[in-house]
């Protein structure tokens, strides 16, 4: 009896120990991602708060709040912040479509077609991920000028159609190397064309790797400034970063508030778009990273 009881009593003992790591891990990651959050945070609470106060109040919460940020913000400086929201849209979907169709082509070409030299044409699209993108800017504004694109949104999309994104052909590339060599060979005894197979048999296995795909050009694109701050030079023609940093002012007085409120609405987009497509994602990140 005298056993059982201690046994049973180290068990409780071990129980209690348990529960304690665990509550302090989760204290840990708790106080971990507030850590993470809260410039997000500030900048939600300074959206709602007098210019004058955005930083001569500690606490991020506003006191008092208003909405006067927001209806400046959107008003902007003689063009309205929706133009810069419908520029930014026009241009990130157009990638998307762009970068979906011309990388899942080269992806297809390389992990489900033989032809000579493969080898050497995949291994010049991988070194081409080792070149840092401000190596090309010069050459590129070069043909994009000479071209007469400048200005206009040709040399932020036209790109995207050429299958130049290196890393989604290959995130592509490790995704459909994994599915069956049978699925081409039952397509091909179909009567099904290298064109028939890809549409409808080996682009509707490859959602996961799409979906990842999709919302990282979605992201990058909707966040980049450097490409649109050399192409674009009408403000009607402005997309979302820029508008943001129209807000600046070096000569004079910034203005923090509308900046702030705008910097809120430009995040929208983006939780949208990953939260609709966080299931594949998950998958696609995984399965690529296991296969090839």
């Amino acid at each position: 009896m005298t056993t059982n009881y201690d046994t049973s009593s180290g068990v409780r003992i071990g129980r209690k120990r348990g529960k304690r790591r665990d509550a302090f891990s989760h204290f840990m990651l708790v106080g971990f991602g507030v850590l993470m959050l809260y410039p997000l945070i500030w900048m939600l609470g300074a959206s709602f708060k007098e210019s004058e106060d955005i930083f001569t109040q500690i606490a991020p919460w506003p006191d008092p709040a208003t909405l006067e940020n927001y209806v400046r913000g959107w008003s902007g400086s003689g063009v309205g912040f929706g133009t810069y929201f419908l520029n930014s849209t026009v241009i990130a979907a157009l990638s998307v479509i762009g970068n979906l169709l011309s990388c899942s082509l080269a992806a297809y070409a390389f992990a489900r077609m033989k032809f000579r030299l493969r080898g050497v044409f995949f291994a010049c699209m991988m070194a081409t991920l080792m070149m840092p993108h401000h190596v090309l800017l010069v050459p590129q504004y070069i043909l994009f000028s000479q071209l007469g694109w400048v200005n206009s949104i040709l040399p932020l999309v036209s790109p995207k159609f050429l299958a130049v994104d290196a890393f989604f052909i290959f995130l592509m590339v490790q995704f459909m190397r994994g599915l069956p060599s049978e699925l081409d060979q039952a397509a091909k005894i179909d009567g099904a064309g290298p064109w028939q197979t890809y549409w409808r048999v080996i682009l509707p296995l490859t959602i996961p790797a799409l979906a990842t795909s999709a919302i990282f050009t979605f992201i990058w694109t909707w966040n980049d400034f450097l490409s649109p701050m050399l192409y674009l030079q009408d403000p009607s023609k402005y997309t979302v970063p820029l508008g943001l940093n129209a807000f600046l002012d070096a000569s004079g007085e910034s203005a923090w508030g509308p900046m702030f409120a705008m910097a809120v609405l430009s995040l929208g987009p983006l939780f949208g778009f990953f939260l609709a497509g966080q299931k594949y994602l998950t998958t696609g990140i995984a399965t690529t990273g296991l296969k090839g």
